[in-house]
């Protein structure tokens, strides 16, 4: 296994794509969107064709291997209301951005998850091994409380979440199975 993990930096590079490209793999999985959200690095106007170069840059080097893109977990202080994010007083994380931006293409998780799911249908009928998975199913609004700052998960959420991931990711019929 492989972990291209970017400590808060994913956010779609070119280069990231294609290594992934250019190395072997049986499997692949992409989380997208909660440092997008958190840095207000697109807007919903460059966000989508970020994301298709992204997978065809991947489909060059993968064409056949099964690919999972799930979209973030639950984080409150997102799900509504874009970034930038920032430390509150209290020490939990805080949207800074205006919720009514997102009329004018201003990404929260909503947007994310929304756009994310729109473009894997779309791609599906060409792109049968490629599958979604709602980053909310792994751990929800309703699970908040396991956020130590409202977007880092404890190690009882992790634990759980991976559960839940392999419990999707490797049944009979999900993805990976």
């Amino acid at each position: 296994m492989i972990n291209l993990s970017q400590a808060g930096n994913d956010m779609l590079d070119p280069y990231v794509a294609r290594t992934i490209r250019d190395m072997p793999a049986d499997l692949i999985s992409l989380k997208v969107g909660i440092n997008i959200v958190g840095l207000a690095t697109f807007r919903l106007r460059t966000f989508g064709p970020a994301v298709h170069g992204f997978l065809d840059t991947i489909r060059d080097g993968h064409p056949d291997t099964p690919l999972l893109l799930m979209s973030p977990v639950s984080c409150p202080a997102l799900e509504a209301t874009p970034g930038p994010t920032a430390m509150g007083p209290d020490g939990k994380i805080a949207a800074l951005g205006d919720p009514a931006d997102v009329a004018c293409g201003a990404l929260s998780l909503k947007v994310v998850h929304d756009e994310l799911a729109r473009i894997v249908a779309a791609r599906r009928a060409r792109d049968p091994h490629l599958h979604y998975l709602d980053g909310r199913e792994l751990l929800g609004p309703d699970e908040a409380h396991d956020l130590t700052d409202g977007l880092h998960p404890t190690a009882a959420a992790y634990r759980r979440m991976g559960k839940r991931f392999a419990a999707h990711a490797f049944a009979d019929d999900g993805p990976f199975g």
